[in-house]
């Protein structure tokens, strides 16, 4: 089967000036509304996963979500490769600007052996779920010593025909200054690329580094459904 994620399309030089302006952005129709919609559907099907996450029972918020298992669904073993190359050049030259002596590979399987070495060798991708009243609380994604900066998050639901509120938030905290707050409108399909914990931000005296997390508003109705990928595995 031919997936959308054969033939991406992204005008990479637009998204690193917007990554580099906003801390974000977005990939407009990243998955087609059938693709979405068969990922979401496949949230009941417990032999793709290996752990299950109530959010409430850990203070992360309210809701859920999967994290998948090895070997990966086809489709997302296919965004994992495809995305990971043009975001380990925006990376290494965001370490580059913060000071940061870490330089990714070019390819993503040559970052996860290096995951793997460490003792992180459990998949990160995850579904997450949300009905009405869910929400999740600000946090950011680490699992361990090897963290790739950037990370994706796909909708897989149609703001108001399949649920309204939930909005993607994010917050960054400059140095000495009140945290600045980034909504990002998504539709079925769209991504919003975003870091995993800090970026680069030029001041007068060249680049700072500016902490960073995300979450999602309240679900006020109907259900909405998630997946994330994340580029460095866990322990």
């Amino acid at each position: 089967m031919m997936h959308q994620t054969d033939t991406l399309k992204i005008d990479w030089v637009s998204v690193e000036a917007e990554l580099d302006k906003f801390g974000c952005a977005v990939l407009p129709g990243l998955l087609t509304r059938e693709e979405s919609t068969e990922i979401a559907a496949n949230y009941t099907d417990d032999g793709q996963f290996r752990k299950r996450i109530v959010m409430a029972r850990h203070g992360f918020g309210r809701g859920e979500y999967k994290y998948y298992s090895y070997p990966l669904p086809e489709i997302i073993q296919k965004l994992r490769l495809a995305l990971y190359p043009p975001l380990a050049k925006a990376a290494n030259r965001w370490n580059e600007l913060m000071g940061i002596e870490i330089r990714y590979p070019d390819r993503h399987d040559e970052f996860l052996e290096r995951c793997h070495a460490a003792g992180q060798d459990r998949p990160t991708p995850l579904l997450l779920q949300y009905g009405e009243g869910d929400y999740n609380c600000l946090h950011q994604d680490i699992y361990g010593e090897h963290v790739f900066p950037l990370q994706v998050a796909i909708l897989l639901s149609q703001p108001w025909d399949n649920f309204s509120g939930g909005e993607f938030v994010l917050t960054e905290q400059r140095p000495r200054m009140q945290s600045r707050a980034e909504i990002v409108p998504l539709r079925q399909g769209d991504a919003v690329v975003f870091p995993v914990s800090q970026r680069p931000v030029k001041g007068a005296r060249g680049h700072y580094r500016v902490n960073m997390r995300h979450g999602v508003s309240r679900v006020r109705s109907g259900r909405r459904n998630t997946l994330g990928i994340i580029f460095h595995d866990s322990k």
